[in-house]
C-alpha cells in the first residue's frame, strides 16, 4: 500500500458523494417498503453519524479546584448531576474529505436499571455502592496497573470486606501468563465447526480454567470481523460473517459466565486492522478513524456485540481506535447510545489496557472502568498524590466529581455496574478461589512475583481440545480418494516434510507471546496467547501412532524447509507426502519476520510454495496440511496434479499432532467450514489493511459496507478459491422437502422482543455415503431487490451427525430480527415487503435447497 496521491484522495470523495446519494435513495424506499418495525431501536441525540451541530468547549480537562500535595478539594465544589453543568463537548472534526464521517453526542449516560435478569443482584449492589465514599468508588473503577498478579485489576474496600481485587486476565484461547493451564483451539478454529454444542463446551472449559486460576474476568471473546484478509488479529475472531460471530459468542459466553467467571467481549468496534490502531503498535504514527455508516455498523460490526448483550454479558471492552474521528473509548454514540440505549447493556464498558485517552470525556461517553488505570504504557499508575497525573482518572476523576465536571451519579452507576457483575457470578463468596498466580513470575518465587501456587487447572481438557480440533480442520481438497489413509500396516513408506511438522527445539514458549514462527504453529501471537504446557507436534504423533501398527515402515522426516534436496530425496521414495506449511499473525506490538501483527502478504511463510512444489514434482501422493492464521495463497500449487489432498487446520492448540492423525487416518470424518473466504488473488477481497498514509489521523472508511467476505464475493460475481462455508467429508449427503412455516399474526403484530422465532425452516439430509459423518447445513437468507442488501446473508446453521444410510429432519428457526433490516431513518429494525429467498446449502455457494416466502399483502 502507498499513502494516497491527489488522485486517489479525489476519487474518495466522490466515492463518499456517490454512497450518500445512493444511501437516501435507498432509505426512501425503506421508508416506503417497511411492513414491521420491532421497537427496539431509540429517538435518542443524532442517531445518523453525522452532527446536526457543534457544541463548543474544552475537550477534557478537569477544573482544577485540587491541591495535589495537600490533597484538599475547594471547599466551595459543588457533587452535580448535570451532565454538562461545568463541561462542554467539542464535535470532533473530520479531515477535508471526510466530512460526513463524524460520530455525533450522546448525552447522559444511561443508568443501570436491574431489567434483562439483572434485577436479583440490582438490589444488593445499590445497597453496597450506597456505602462507599467517592474515592472508595474511584478505586473500584481506576486500574491499579500492570504489574500483576494479574494483568489488570482493581483496588480493594478493606473496611466493607472488599479484600481481594477484580482481577482481570487474557485470553480468547486460554489463562495467559500462567502454568499448568490449557492452550485451547484458536477462535478461528471454533467457529470453523459451525457446531454450537462445542462452542458452548469450549466456552465451559475455558470458563472452568479461568475460575480454577481465581481470575474474575476474562477478556474475551474477541468478535471483530474478517475485514482484510491479512489482519493481524484474525485468527483471535470468529471469522468473516456477523451471524457466525454472534453465535460463537453467544454460546462462548454462555459457557464461561456458567462457571462464575465473567466474560468481556472486545474490542468495541471497527479494530479490524493492527497499523494505526494505537495501543502500542509499534508502526504508529497515529491512531486510525475507522468510518463506518450507521446501517453497516448495526448490520454487520454491533451485530456479534448485540448478540452477547443480548444473553448478558458482563464486560465490553471498548478499543483502541477512533469510530467517525471519536476515540472509541470516548464515544458516546458508540457507549451511550448504541450499548446502553438501543441495547441496555446491563454490565460495565471497560477500557482496553490504555486505551482511555480522557478522563471527563470518557466517563461521560459512558466508559465505567479504565484499565490498567494509567495514561500509556510506561508510566505507572500508584494511588499516590504526586503522581496524580499519571491517570485520568484515578485522582482526577475523584477531582473531576468534586468540582462538578462529573455528575456523581456517573460515578455511582460505574460502580453499580462494577459491583453487579461481581454479585451476579457469586464472585463474593468464600467459595469463590482467591487469585492462586503471578502473571510476571511463573516461579515459586521472584523478585516481581507473589508466591505461585502452581495450581493445575487443565482436568481433562486434552480430551476437549483434540475433538475441537479435528472438528475444525477443514478438507479443502481430496481426489482420487486420497484421503482417509489407509492403515498404516498396509503403507510402507511415508515422508513428513516441513519445519512445522516438527517442535521448536527451544521449547513451545521461548519466544515471548509466541512471538516467532518456529516450529509447530499453534496460536498466533500477542495478549491472546497462552502458555503451553505441552505441544503435540504433527511428526510425534504420527510416528506414535504409525509405529504401533506398523514397526518397521519407512518413515522419512525432513523438518528443513529450504533444503530442496533432502526433501526430494525423501518425497521420491514415499508413498505419501505429508508437507506441512504455515502462515502467522498477531498483535502489533510485536514484529515477527517483517510482519507487525498484520501479515505483510497471504504466502505461505518460509519457501512453502516451494517446498510443495519441490515435492509434487516427485511425489504423486502429495498431501498438504496448512496451519495458518487465515487465508493463503495457493494458487501456485493448488491445481497440481500430485496434490492429492489440502487440510486447513488453522491453530488447533496443544494437541496439534493427535488432531491431525484422527483426520488423516479417518477416525474422525471431517466436517468443519470456512469460516472465511480464500479468495484466487488478494485484489478479489473487498478490503486491505491500511498500511501506509500520510495523513495525522489515517482515515479507513469502510466503504465496502455490508459486502463482507462472500457478501462482496457474490455481488460482484467473483470466484473464490474456497467459498465460505466449504468443506468436504469423506462421506455424501443428499438434501430433500424443504418447508417454511411461519405465524403471521405474530410477525405482524407490535413486537418488543424481535429476538422471539418467527419462521422454522424443516428439510430433510440423508447420508447417502458409506460412512458415518457429521453434516453441516447452512441457511442464507435473501431479502427483497433494491434494498440495498447482499444477494444473500448467513441467518443459521446446524451440525448433524448422521450415521450412514440414515436420514434426519433439521429445523433452523429465524427471529424477526433475523428478516430484518436496520433503518437509519427511524433508528428501527424492519421487516421489508416483499419476497424473501431461503437457500439451504453446504456452503455460501452450494445452495442444494431453494425457497420463498413473502409479506407483501397484509399489515
Amino acid at each position: 500500500m502507498f499513502p494516497p496521491s491527489l488522485i486517489q484522495f479525489l476519487i474518495t470523495i466522490a466515492l463518499i458523494t456517490a454512497e450518500s446519494i445512493s444511501k437516501k435513495s435507498i432509505n426512501k424506499e425503506l421508508s416506503s417498503r417497511s411492513i414491521h418495525s420491532t421497537n427496539v431501536g431509540s429517538n435518542f441525540l443524532n442517531h445518523v453519524f453525522s452532527p446536526r451541530d457543534t457544541i463548543k468547549g474544552s475537550v477534557d480537562q478537569p477544573k482544577n479546584n485540587f491541591n495535589a500535595s495537600s490533597n484538599s478539594f475547594n471547599k466551595s465544589s459543588q457533587l452535580t448531576d448535570n451532565p454538562t453543568q461545568n463541561f462542554d463537548f467539542e464535535i470532533i472534526q473530520a479531515p477535508k474529505g471526510y466530512e460526513n464521517w463524524t460520530s455525533p453526542i450522546v448525552l447522559p449516560a444511561p443508568v443501570q436499571d436491574g431489567s434483562f435478569g439483572w434485577g436479583s443482584v440490582f438490589t444488593r449492589a445499590k445497597e453496597f455502592v450506597s456505602q462507599l465514599t467517592i474515592e472508595e468508588k474511584v478505586n473500584l473503577t481506576t486500574g491499579s496497573g500492570v504489574n500483576g498478579p494479574c494483568v489488570g485489576q482493581t483496588g480493594t474496600i478493606p473496611r466493607l470486606g472488599f479484600n481481594q481485587p477484580i482481577c482481570f486476565q487474557d485470553g480468547p484461547s486460554g489463562v495467559r501468563f500462567t502454568d499448568f493451564v490449557s492452550v485451547f483451539p484458536s477462535p478461528i478454529n471454533i467457529a470453523a465447526t459451525f457446531d454450537k454444542n462445542l462452542m458452548r463446551r469450549r466456552g465451559i472449559g475455558l470458563g472452568k480454567e479461568f475460575f480454577g486460576k481465581g481470575v474474575n474476568v476474562a477478556l474475551g471473546p474477541m468478535v471483530n470481523l474478517m475485514r482484510s484478509p491479512t489482519a493481524g488479529r484474525n485468527w483471535e475472531s470468529f471469522g468473516a460473517d456477523a451471524f457466525l460471530s454472534g453465535v460463537s459468542s453467544v454460546e462462548t459466553i454462555l459457557g464461561m459466565q456458567s462457571t462464575g467467571v465473567s466474560a468481556c467481549v472486545k474490542h468495541f468496534v471497527g479494530a479490524e486492522q493492527e497499523h494505526f490502531r494505537g495501543g502500542g503498535h509499534g508502526a504508529d504514527v497515529a491512531i486510525e478513524s475507522s468510518n463506518i455508516d450507521d446501517r453497516t455498523m448495526h448490520e454487520v460490526y454491533a451485530w456479534p456485540f448485540a448478540e452477547s448483550i443480548r444473553i448478558g454479558v458482563d464486560y465490553v471492552m471498548c478499543s483502541y481506535n477512533r469510530v467517525n474521528q471519536t476515540q472509541a473509548c470516548e464515544n458516546s454514540k458508540l457507549i451511550n447510545g448504541i450499548l446502553k440505549t438501543e441495547h441496555k447493556f446491563q454490565g460495565v464498558v471497560i477500557s482496553d489496557w490504555a486505551a482511555a485517552i480522557s478522563g471527563v470525556r470518557s466517563a461521560l461517553a459512558g466508559l465505567d472502568m479504565n484499565q490498567p488505570g494509567f495514561e500509556r504504557y510506561g508510566q505507572i499508575s500508584e494511588r499516590d498524590p504526586s503522581k496524580a497525573n499519571s491517570s485520568y482518572w484515578g485522582l482526577q476523576l475523584i477531582e473531576s466529581i468534586k468540582n462538578g465536571s462529573v455528575p456523581i451519579s456517573r460515578l455511582d452507576d460505574m460502580v453499580q455496574r462494577i459491583i453487579s457483575t461481581y454479585f451476579k457470578r457469586g464472585q463474593d463468596k468464600k467459595s469463590y478461589p482467591a487469585r492462586n498466580f503471578h502473571s510476571f513470575g511463573q516461579g515459586t518465587l521472584s523478585e516481581q512475583a507473589e508466591g505461585n501456587e502452581h495450581v493445575n487447572v487443565q482436568a481433562e481438557h486434552y480430551k476437549l481440545i483434540r475433538e475441537i480440533g479435528a472438528a475444525s480442520t477443514v478438507l479443502l481438497k481430496n481426489v482420487r480418494q486420497s484421503l482417509p489413509l489407509p492403515s498404516p500396516d498396509k503403507l510402507k513408506s511415508i515422508a513428513i516434510l516441513g519445519s512445522s511438522a516438527g517442535n521448536n527445539p527451544n521449547g513451545p514458549n521461548s519466544c515471548q507471546h509466541r512471538g516467532c514462527n518456529v516450529g509447530s504453529l499453534a496460536i498466533g501471537w500477542g495478549s491472546g496467547s497462552v502458555d503451553f504446557t505441552y505441544l503435540v507436534s504433527p511428526a510425534s504423533a504420527i510416528e506414535a501412532y504409525i509405529r504401533a501398527k506398523n514397526p518397521t515402515i519407512s518413515l522419512d522426516v525432513v523438518l528443513n524447509d529450504t533444503d530442496f534436496t533432502e526433501v526430494t530425496i525423501a518425497a521420491s521414495r514415499a508413498e505419501v507426502a505429508l508437507v506441512h506449511v504455515t502462515a502467522d499473525s498477531g498483535e502489533g506490538y510485536i514484529e515477527v519476520e517483517g510482519n507487525e501483527g498484520d501479515r505483510k502478504d497471504l504466502k505461505l511463510w518460509h519457501s512453502g510454495d516451494e517446498l510443495i512444489s519441490s515435492t509434487a514434482s516427485v511425489c504423486s501422493n502429495t498431501i498438504i496440511i496448512i496451519h495458518s492464521v487465515g487465508a493463503v495463497d495457493m494458487e501456485a500449487w493448488i491445481n497440481h496434479p500430485n496434490v492429492t489432498a489440502v487440510i486447513y487446520a488453522g491453530l488447533p492448540g496443544q494437541e496439534l499432532g493427535n488432531a491431525e492423525v484422527d483426520i488423516l487416518w479417518g477416525q474422525v470424518n471431517p466436517s468443519a467450514r470456512l469460516p472465511f473466504t480464500i479468495a484466487k488473488n488478494r485484489t478479489d477481497y473487498p478490503a486491505d489493511v491500511l498500511y501506509n498514509s500520510s495523513l495525522q489521523v489515517p482515515q479507513i472508511n469502510y466503504k465496502e459496507g455490508m459486502l463482507l467476505d462472500y457478501r462482496h464475493f457474490d455481488h460482484n460475481k467473483i470466484e473464490p478459491r474456497f467459498e465460505f462455508g466449504y468443506g468436504l467429508s469423506y462421506t455424501n449427503f443428499s438434501y430433500s422437502d424443504i418447508r417454511i412455516k411461519t405465524d403471521r399474526r405474530r410477525l405482524y403484530s407490535d413486537r418488543k422482543d424481535p429476538h422471539d422465532n418467527e419462521l422454522s425452516v424443516t428439510f430433510l439430509i440423508e447420508n447417502v455415503g458409506r460412512l458415518d459423518g457429521h453434516e453441516v447445513a447452512q441457511l442464507y437468507l435473501g431479502f427483497p431487490d433494491n434494498i440495498g442488501e447482499p444477494i444473500k446473508v448467513l441467518r443459521g446453521f446446524e451440525r448433524i451427525f448422521i450415521k450412514s444410510r440414515d436420514r434426519k429432519e433439521v429445523v433452523i428457526n429465524l427471529r424477526v430480527i433475523d428478516i430484518s433490516i436496520w433503518d437509519v431513518i427511524s433508528q428501527n429494525w424492519i421487516v421489508p415487503r416483499g419476497k424473501m429467498m431461503i437457500w439451504i446449502g453446504s456452503s455460501s455457494r452450494e445452495i442444494l435447497l431453494t425457497s420463498d416466502f413473502s409479506f407483501d399483502n397484509e399489515l
